[in-house]
């Protein structure tokens, strides 16, 4: 299989290590020098974690062709993966070049991690093989992929689609119909807002918020996500007597959601220093490589139990023994 990347910036370069590491051809495209130079860091950190998940050998490593342009790049590809800058005009061109220079029936995928798939497609003749893939970072190791079709998209290319992902050892997850920022976004989006105001007005520091996040909820979310935690939460009587007893408080004035904070020139500076101290010193590599071994160790332990990622993992590693 050849896999065509374009973009090679954070999510981009973890796309083609996740193509690559699982044998496939990937052709990269990127006028970016800083971008293809962050890719080899990215392979790096890919080959020295990826393979750590499994008890069971990954393939021979593919080729990787650095592609002088982007017709070279998704000549003969069987997938397009497009993972340029979050600008609707700079994807729809991408996608119209593309869409031109590649093979009529090969799946164009965006990771776009806001736009919904008809409106990259709008006035597209090629709206019919156009979806959305939206990884996660690091795309190398986090397993879960939003699946976006628009009502044009074929179902074929679909179907294809979630073969193809689920072959590289990802949980694609259909969303059943297209939304601004997909689902993940959103919910993160919502987090997000609510600790921006928690900093702002002096409740807590990003260091405190991370705090509460690390070893709080975020162990739980990790093995049973967020309705299972909150079935558990009731007790015998499951999730009807969860939403009986806590549903009044949504109506209560707990968060901020519905307003935005203004990101002023002193906020950004306080979230920027408190951010600094948290690091103490480490290197955005340093915390990477963090990262990915604390991933991988968790990872694993949720392979013994068989859930969350962990079952993604063995399904991945029973595929690998050629037992499936």
């Amino acid at each position: 299989m050849k896999a065509a990347i374009v973009g090679v910036g954070v999510i981009g370069g973890g796309w083609a290590a996740r193509f690559l590491l699982h044998g496939c051809t990937v052709a990269v495209f990127d006028p970016s020098e800083t971008a293809r130079a962050g890719l080899e860091a990215t392979l790096a950190a890919a080959r020295r974690s990826l393979p750590k998940l499994y008890d069971a050998p990954l393939p021979d490593e593919g080729r990787l062709i650095s592609a002088l342009d982007l017709e070279t790049a998704v000549a003969d590809a069987d997938w397009i993966q497009e993972s340029v800058s979050e600008d609707l005009d700079l994807k729809r061109r991408v996608h119209a070049a593309v869409a031109k220079g590649s093979r009529p029936d090969a799946p164009i995928a965006s990771s776009t991690s806001g736009f919904r798939p008809s409106v990259l497609a709008a006035d597209s003749a090629h709206a019919d093989r156009l979806l959305v893939c939206h990884p996660f970072n690091p795309v190398y190791l986090l397993p879960l992929v939003e699946v976006v079709p628009s009502e044009r998209t074929s179902p074929v290319v679909v179907d294809q689609a979630m073969a193809v992902l689920e072959a590289l050892g990802m949980k694609p997850v259909r969303i059943r119909r297209e939304i601004d920022a997909h689902v993940a976004d959103r919910l993160l989006e919502a987090m997000w807002r609510e600790a921006l105001w928690l900093v702002r007005d002096g409740i807590a520091t990003t260091e405190e918020i991370d705090t509460v996040i690390r070893c709080g909820f975020g162990p739980r979310w990790a093995q049973m996500g967020l309705f299972e935690t909150y079935r558990i939460a009731g007790g015998e009587a499951g999730m009807r007597h969860f939403l009986a007893q806590f549903g009044p408080a949504l109506k209560w004035p707990w968060s901020r959601l519905t307003d935005v904070p203004e990101l002023t020139g002193e906020l950004i500076e306080k979230i920027a220093q408190q951010s600094d101290e948290q690091a103490q010193g480490a290197s955005i590599r340093e915390l990477e490589r963090r990262r990915d071994d604390n991933l991988v160790a968790m990872f694993r332990a949720l392979k013994t139990k068989d859930q969350g990622v962990g079952a993604v993992l063995n399904s991945a590693e029973a595929r690998l023994r050629g037992l499936d």
